[in-house]
């Protein structure tokens, strides 16, 4: 029987044309583990307001497969050995750095799920596909948990200036429509060095990593943390949130088996780590198994949860006041009040139409880890030392909002 070729090439609108170089990446990307990530939207809710970011997770994984691929032969063209098998373990794990991404990417971390971040569901992943591959992940796993002697290679993989980073500010620029997205991702692959086992990026690359944060600051306020959006996810919240509620009091709502799982049973780390069903369960769960259920649940006899549903449904979002400070008790209780009024529901009740929101972020935070500027002479200075353009207190200042979220009535 003829073995299969399992070396294709996918035509990519971003990058072009993306070579998958081997059979385990094959297989990989065969899963129904990757598969599912097809099924989830990179940028959850963003769609709302940029209705042409409807790419997925997997298609990002894929791009950010393609850029290790590119990072790795730069590095090996300026003198450094990485041998096959790293390159496929660090394709690897850049391949499946998602995997453990729930529905809308975010909003299950938050809801459905207690106590567990999708760093950790991917880990118990990739260890699952690596029994079943028989071992064949171990490099992967090694460079995915930092554990791996060549620390560079999982900076590639996560840090200030990753593969991921530089596919999906690509990505989410393209598909949203954002100009100021874009990055020179080739131009910054082509800079990359390493120096004392530390990514580095050569002196004349300074303008394409001032870009880079630039850039990656526009797209946090003007794209991920974008008001309607973030009402958005707000009011999702609220709707799993209500629909725990009403099946922890054993009302019978319409699910899949993997959203009833969820929804009837209180899951956290311990039965994660310790129960197979929670990992089954969450590797059925994908964004049409929310918006499904969100559908029928505008019908529901419960107030609060078909209304929610039915505003999600018809795109009649939270509105959203960004307020310098939290909002008054006084301003809190008078909106609560017109909602017990209208509804004829509890106070309790009508909390579930308001959300508040303090959401911030920095562009740069050389604490966390640094974006090195390596000079001629072989001298090292942080690129926020580095840049006569980039002010540090301006790179590493936390820039935080409060928004309040509410239903218009």
């Amino acid at each position: 029987m003829k073995k299969p070729n399992k070396r294709k090439i996918i035509n990519d609108p971003v990058f072009g044309f993306i070579n998958i170089p081997n059979d385990l990446l094959y297989d990989i990307i065969q899963h129904p583990y990757f598969q599912r990530l097809g099924r989830i939207k990179q940028l959850g809710l963003t769609s709302t307001v940029y209705p042409g970011a409807q790419h997925t997770r997997l298609q990002h994984s894929l791009g950010a497969m393609h850029l290790m691929g590119e990072a790795i032969a730069q590095l090996r063209q300026v003198g450094h050995d990485i041998s096959s098998l790293e390159d496929e373990g660090a394709r690897a794990s850049i391949l499946l750095h998602d995997i453990g991404h729930g529905p809308f990417s975010h909003a299950l971390e938050n809801s459905l799920v207690s106590g567990v971040s999708h760093e950790e569901i991917s880990l118990w992943m990739m260890e699952k596909i690596n029994a079943e591959l028989g071992g064949k992940l171990d490099i992967a796993l090694s460079i995915f948990t930092n554990n791996y002697h060549k620390k560079y290679l999982h900076q590639l993989v996560s840090s200030q200036l990753d593969m991921d980073r530089l596919d999906y500010l690509s990505r989410d620029s393209f598909f949203s429509g954002v100009s100021e997205g874009i990055i020179g991702a080739a131009r910054i692959i082509k800079m990359l060095n390493i120096h004392n086992d530390q990514l580095v990026v050569e002196a004349k690359g300074i303008y394409s990593i001032e870009k880079f944060l630039v850039a990656r600051r526009l797209m946090y306020w003007q794209v991920y943390l974008h008001k309607t959006s973030v009402a958005a996810e707000k009011m999702l919240l609220n709707i799993l949130k209500r629909a725990k509620e009403l099946a922890s009091g054993k009302v019978e709502l319409f699910a899949s088996p993997a959203l009833h799982y969820f929804l009837y049973n209180e899951v956290n780390k311990q039965n994660f780590m310790h129960s197979g069903a929670a990992l089954e369960n969450f590797a059925m769960l994908d964004d049409s198994d929310i918006i499904c259920a969100i559908k029928v649940w505008s019908a529901h006899s419960d107030i609060v949860l078909s209304t929610l549903c039915k505003a999600f449904t018809d795109r009649q979002l939270f509105k959203v006041e960004i307020v310098p400070e939290p909002i008054s008790d006084e301003k809190r209780q008078g909106q609560l009040e017109l909602y017990v009024n209208h509804f004829g529901v509890s106070i309790t009740d009508a909390a579930y139409f308001l959300g508040e929101e303090i959401v911030s972020t920095d562009t740069y935070t050389p604490q966390d880890d640094n974006i090195n500027i390596l000079y001629k002479d072989g001298t090292i200075k942080d690129i926020a030392e580095a840049s006569d353009m980039l002010n540090i207190t301006v790179l590493t200042k936390k820039v935080e909002k409060h928004y309040f979220c509410y239903l218009k009535i």
